[in-house]
């Protein structure tokens, strides 16, 4: 629906392939799909093409029948709100383990008595953010208002970027991190590579979309394996030139109904620009941080963690020593300090294996960043007979463009207003 948009509500089956990144097969039934539930409609020109036209309200009118889109905003708030609980339920864990910890020392270094246990709404914890100067500040908040952030929602983007994170979300990124920066970059991929086919006229040549794919031999240009999948997603079939070299033609991107996307005949040595409108030389994966905390929010986990951890080992051969009968709060203490131990030592171990695997993930990227810019760098300055390749493939490219005057036949007018006989 995204690309439908994009491309004016007229469109080709090859368009929509192109410019959201999926196979033409996948495009034609999606649709297809859309056309029935939104009241949209076919054009057929005076060559066979056919031609998906949707109304302006087909939004309104797929919301109308779709009870996914009804419930979606609903389903997302609830998702927000799970995710946020499950991002301050480590912090909570912490503190909780060390309450616990160190009332179970108290506790037993009074004798092992019994003494109430400290009311959780009563303590007070602290913040780590920006105030509304952006200047970094830490206050405290009292009771349990500190746990619910009302304004998750609208800061999740903030948070993302590593700004305005709260200490519960803090603790949960120094030990689990803040997740895959590169999500969602196999459809980023492959939209820039059907709109970089698109624009080119449908013909181009193996070296051009080395840049946009993890090529494992930048050094051999003479495998060319490494654009079959292209070849599988988009329906395209080598073919050889005069002068024995192979192009590549995607006969269902050279026609289209777009008047955006032109074909350029002359080799300039950019690339497909993006939403930006800054050219993209190549598919640039992002590297893997450890965490966005800052370096205050970083070392008040540590320090937490290591209180946590100091304590836990304090308590344990306090629990070992014990010569009388433990009390009722000592032996609940006891049964859970296996987990307590666990949770210890899993707050350090966790973060030290992620941080071996940070760096051997960025390793990796840097290699198929580096082979991609190669690629690109060699397609801006190419040699003679790269040029060569290049030239022919805009010689073969052929673009249609498909206006209102071509169409010969709609689905949404009856035959007898279209004259039909006439055209034909």
């Amino acid at each position: 629906m995204d690309a439908i948009e994009c491309l004016g509500r007229r469109m080709t089956v090859g368009d929509v392939a192109s410019v959201a990144g999926i196979q033409l097969s996948e495009a034609q039934k999606a649709l297809q799909a859309l056309a029935t539930d939104t009241n949209g409609f076919l054009e057929v020109s005076d060559e066979g093409d056919v031609l998906y036209v949707f109304p302006e309200n087909y939004w309104s009118n797929l919301a109308a029948k779709s009870f996914r889109i009804k419930v979606e905003p609903l389903l997302e708030k609830a998702k927000m709100a799970t995710k946020y609980l499950v991002r301050v339920s480590v912090g909570t864990s912490l503190i909780a383990s060390i309450v616990v910890v160190i009332t179970a020392i108290i506790v037993i270094a009074l004798g092992g008595d019994d003494i109430p246990f400290p009311y959780i709404g009563d303590i007070h914890f602290p913040y780590i953010g920006e105030d509304n100067r952006g200047k970094r500040v830490t206050s405290y908040d009292s009771g349990l208002s500190w746990y619910w952030d009302p304004n998750y929602h609208r800061r999740g983007r903030i948070c993302e970027d590593g700004a305005g994170m709260d200490f519960f979300e803090s603790i949960f990124s120094f030990v689990f991190g803040d997740g895959d920066p590169n999500q969602g970059i196999e459809e980023e991929r492959w939209k820039l590579i059907g709109q970089y086919i698109l624009s080119n006229g449908g013909v181009v040549i193996a070296e051009e979309l080395a840049p946009f794919l993890d090529v494992k031999t930048p050094n051999n240009m003479d495998d060319e394996s490494y654009i079959l999948p292209v070849l599988l997603q988009f329906d395209g079939q080598p073919e050889v030139d005069v002068e024995g070299n192979i192009l590549y033609r995607f006969p269902s991107l050279q026609r289209t109904a777009a008047r955006q996307w032109r074909a350029r005949k002359e080799y300039t040595g950019k690339r497909w620009p993006d939403r930006d409108g800054e050219v993209e030389k190549y598919l640039k994966e992002i590297m893997w941080k450890f965490s966005k905390t800052s370096v205050s929010q970083a070392a008040l986990a540590i320090g937490l963690g290591a209180v946590n951890l100091l304590g836990v080992i304090v308590l344990g051969t306090m629990l070992k020593s014990m010569s009388v009968s433990p009390s009722s709060f000592i032996s609940s203490v006891s049964k859970m300090f296996p987990l307590l131990q666990i949770f210890a030592g899993s707050f350090f171990s966790i973060p030290l294996i992620r941080w071996f695997l940070v760096r051997k993930r960025n390793s990796e990227i840097e290699k198929r960043n580096r082979a991609r810019e190669q690629y690109a760098r060699a397609l801006e300055h190419p040699d003679l007979s790269l040029r060569l390749k290049l030239l022919s493939a805009r010689d073969m490219a052929q673009r249609t463009f498909i206006g209102q005057d071509r169409i010969v036949y709609s689905t949404n007018k009856d035959l007898h207003e279209q004259n039909y006989d006439a055209q034909q």
